[in-house]
């Protein structure tokens, strides 16, 4: 291992330096490990008397972690209707008015709880099911056709069951930025007005009914271009294969009748999870997975219908896992238990104050450009990898090196929709506080409002101890799944040249998922924060610069390493631009000695 990872040091030490430098500057970071109570007892409700003791005691370190934080609970909200430790509010929906303080006119009386370590378990692990639960039900569906024939019929089905999935998957991944919006604005919505408010109900409602016209539109899309878009997908070579296009757009054409249920189960999914509530969505796929594993053996292993098979159990299963999250989610994030896909309320229709169509567009629109980003990003490295001398081994250990970086990602994309769902309660009143302070005061600004200031510090916080969290998986993750191109490369292929292909390749995978982590966090905290021009600049400016890159590469006949070096100098980018928006003013706000701490009103050094 010594060897494979010795050009690690060729990384910029500058840029790591920065890194590091940001991690001790919040000695929060590491101290999720011990500053989180290890007693199982559930969460208490928090009085404005009895916050201060309580956030001390269950997060000494994330709290009084830096010295000018030390006052920090002198400047917290006093008196009022407080907030549940599960992030409930147990306020009636006038908890949102107007206070009788004139530094805080619109903030609630009390902040949430800061989350703990157990809280940040508890959603995360069945999170991270519903991240893993895709590629296991598209595994079954492999190791079913796999298995159910010949091996000449085998090597047919799986050959047409490969460009299938992944251009259906792909057009299902490119809507899951509807997904990314009805978490932020649902989990702010709630936030703000109540989890039984109008707002946080119009919230799913509205998403409900842009996620099925979509996916209506999506499938008569589907129905009508899958064959010539299959066949320019795969090449022409390969689709002169004898059935091979046609098993290809069956399979298609039969998943696209699964695809309105399948963005409406999305959608859904992500409400519940802005709701803090990881674990109905997961009974939900657990319903789907043994649909769809009784499917496969009637009608792949038994009745031996192939792909047709496949497919069908497929959609069957998508349309039980939404019916199964659809009862219980009528139950818990609407009062009247419809869900307005089709018909709109009519007292909504003149309310301007709940999240119409245009709104949730406005947000969406933006999250986009980041799922194009990451879509065209590894698809210029595939193009990139097939055109370099020696195939097809060269392109062998790059999709090997691919499907390790992906079973990585789940383990850290968790961590971001953790900081869309925790961070908002924190963010949101803010947000709403400062906009109305803006429209009665022209002067006001949000560096001199103390209470203003004590609740971005806790959601600072609560960023920080994400970001050490995502460190430390990504560093265990990684660890774990270079070794495997490193020594243990005959587990992936029985071929000895793409074995000796793929092990130069452990360092890049290593890095590469490693500096997944900020990449992940960040980009989860920046989307709760509202930054999504500067997210889609970001990924705008890279996704431009990572081709003309690669091109450099395929024009100068390199090779596959130098494929993923321009990888990881990409993730690299990202990282540092994220984390210097998200930690750099504080940072060099301490390397200058003028950390800003608020003292009645003002900022002082």
């Amino acid at each position: 291992m010594e060897k494979i990872y010795s050009n690690m040091t060729r990384v910029p030490k500058s840029t790591l330096s920065l890194l590091l430098l940001i991690l001790l500057s919040h000695d929060g970071v590491f101290a999720f490990a011990t500053s989180f109570p290890s007693t199982t007892s559930t969460p208490t409700m928090l009085t404005p008397k009895s916050f201060t003791n309580q956030a001390a005691s269950a997060s000494t370190t994330a709290i009084q972690s830096s010295k000018n934080d030390e006052n920090i609970e002198d400047s917290l909200p006093r008196g009022g209707d407080a907030f549940a430790a599960d992030g409930k509010s147990t306020s009636s929906k006038s908890s949102s008015k107007p206070s009788s303080s004139s530094s805080a006119i619109y903030l609630p009386a009390n902040m949430p709880a800061l989350p703990t370590l157990k809280q940040f378990q508890k959603f995360a692990i069945p999170c991270l099911a519903l991240w893993i639960a895709g590629p296991l039900l598209s595994l079954v569906d492999t190791s079913f056709v796999g298995l159910s024939g010949t091996p000449e019929q085998s090597a047919r089905l799986l050959a047409a069951l490969g460009p299938a999935t992944t251009f259906f998957d792909g057009a299902t991944y490119l809507f899951c930025f509807l997904n990314v919006a009805t978490t932020n604005l649902y989990s702010s919505a709630r936030a703000q007005y109540g989890e039984d408010s109008d707002k946080a109900e119009s919230v799913v409602r509205t998403a409900s009914r842009v996620s099925i016209r979509c996916g209506l539109g999506l499938m008569v899309f589907l129905l009508l271009t899958a064959r010539p878009l299959l066949k320019l997908y795969i090449g022409t070579k390969a689709a002169s294969t004898p059935g091979l296009l046609d098993a290809a757009t069956d399979y298609v054409h039969i998943r696209a009748l699964s695809m309105p249920t399948s963005l409406l189960l999305g959608v859904l999914q992500a409400s519940l999870l802005g709701a803090k509530d990881s674990v109905t969505p997961l009974v939900a796929v657990l319903y789907a997975t043994l649909v769809n594993l009784v499917g496969d053996y009637v009608l792949v292993k038994r009745l031996k219908m192939g792909l047709q098979g496949a497919a069908i159990a497929t959609t069957i299963a998508q349309w039980a896992s939404t019916y199964g999250i659809v009862v219980p989610a009528k139950r818990r994030l609407v009062r009247d238990g419809k869900l307005g896909i089709f018909v709109k309320k009519a007292q909504d229709k003149n309310n301007k104050e709940l999240v119409t169509t245009k709104t949730f567009l406005s947000f969406a629109a933006p999250v986009l450009t980041l799922v194009i980003g990451k879509l065209a990003a590894f698809g210029f490295m595939t193009h990139s990898a097939a055109a370099v001398p020696g195939q097809p081994t060269p392109l062998a250990a790059h999709q090997i090196i691919l499907s390790m970086l992906f079973s990585c990602s789940p383990f850290l994309e968790v961590i971001s929709q953790t900081a869309q769902t925790f961070l908002p309660p924190f963010l949101a009143p803010v947000n709403e506080h400062v906009a109305l302070s803006k429209s009665r005061d022209k002067n006001y600004k949000v560096e001199n409002d103390a209470r203003a200031q004590s609740w971005l510090r806790v959601a600072d916080k609560v960023s920080t101890q994400l970001l050490g969290i995502g460190f430390v998986c990504a560093a265990a993750v990684a660890s774990i799944a270079s070794l495997v191109p490193a020594k243990f490369s005959y587990f992936l292929t029985s071929d000895l040249t793409v074995q000796n292909a793929v092990k130069p390749l452990a360092k890049y995978l290593w890095m590469g998922a490693f500096f997944w982590a900020p990449v992940a966090v960040a980009e989860g905290v920046l989307l709760a924060r509202r930054e999504l021009g500067f997210l889609a600049f970001v990924y705008l400016f890279s996704t431009a610069l990572l081709p003309a890159a690669l091109l450099q590469v395929k024009f100068r006949q390199g090779d596959v390493g130098q494929v993923w070096a321009c990888f990881v100098a990409f993730q690299l980018f990202r990282a540092t631009c994220f984390v210097a928006k998200v930690w750099g003013p504080k940072l060099i706000s301490k390397l200058k000695g003028e950390v800003a701490h608020p003292v009645n009103g003002e900022i002082k050094a």
